[in-house]
């Protein structure tokens, strides 16, 4: 079972055993919801299926937001059911990948977790990794896709830590709350803010920049150089307290990650994140 990274090699290994996996494409573009479809379509994994960022791994459904900002999770069971539609069962490996640094399949690696579900790992260096080596890729106009049957994918307890912004005020400032903000050091500053209201950030949140977790070449950093990084940044802080956010929730999760694979444990996801909270009325907010 593979549950941080798993490698081109690897995940060749697994389909070469016939191994129950899955392999889900969750590139996208931010600034250009709707392209996803478009990459998608152009060229995947063979036989992967496609995950939305705002279709699959958001909800725009008020009644089914677990929390606020611009890209709220979907309530539990509703991520189950489109799991089950899929054909994605209890028993898979799942693996997914993007072509954006891990910034958005870093999503489903955390959501699948928080449904209780341990064996799923991001593929390292993307799908431009996969490429490289040879991997077979297909086209949507190409793959006639035989859909798998229908399952009933099963909930069980969050094997990591959505925590809400009426958490985050109530802990700001407290040594048992180290907020790490993952968006680019710019807009943690507040001297540029595309998307949301108001520019800067969470008073007291330290700043690590999610690119910075992977090295030249696109893979994620060794554990010992994520290890030695994240130990300067929290200089003495219990990572046990870490509770990661970015702007919306999505560019957080590759920090998640890094923190796991340094070794340092499982640390907490503020998903509605600077958009949630910047559209809070009343609560600080700094720059600088």
């Amino acid at each position: 079972m593979y549950t941080t990274l798993i490698s081109v090699s690897q995940l060749q290994a697994l389909q070469a055993q016939n191994a129950p996996l899955m392999v889900f494409d969750c590139s996208g573009d931010l600034m250009n919801p709707a392209s996803a479809d478009a990459l998608f379509d152009q060229v995947h994994v063979a036989g992967a299926r496609r995950a939305h960022l705002d279709q699959h791994l958001s909800t725009h459904d008020a009644a089914l937001a677990v929390n606020g900002g611009r890209h709220p999770l979907p309530a539990r069971e509703s991520v189950a059911a489109w799991l089950g539609s899929l054909g994605f069962s209890n028993t898979m490996q799942a693996v997914v990948y993007d072509r954006n640094g891990a910034n958005y399949c870093g999503r489903l690696w955390w959501m699948l977790k928080w449904l209780g579900h341990d064996a799923v790992a991001v593929l390292d260096g993307g799908l431009q990794a996969w490429q490289a080596a040879s991997g077979a890729v297909t086209s949507s106009a190409k793959e006639a896709e035989s859909p798998l049957p229908a399952t009933t994918f099963a909930l069980h307890a969050p094997l990591r830590t959505l925590v809400q912004t009426a958490t985050v005020v109530q802990h700001l400032g407290h040594a048992n709350q180290t907020l790490i903000d993952a968006r680019a050091a710019a807009r943690y500053r507040g001297e540029v803010e595309p998307l949301d209201p108001i520019a800067g950030h969470i008073p007291g949140a330290l700043n690590r920049p999610f690119s910075q977790n992977l090295n030249a070449d696109g893979f994620f950093k060794t554990t010992e150089q994520l290890r030695a990084e994240f130990d300067l940044l929290l200089a003495g802080r219990d990572p046990a307290t870490v509770v990661h956010h970015c702007g919306s929730g999505v560019s957080a999760v590759p920090n998640i990650l890094a923190m796991e694979i340094a070794g340092l444990g499982h640390t907490a996801l503020f998903a509605g994140s600077w958009s949630e909270w910047s559209n809070t009325p009343g609560l600080p907010c700094a720059q600088g």
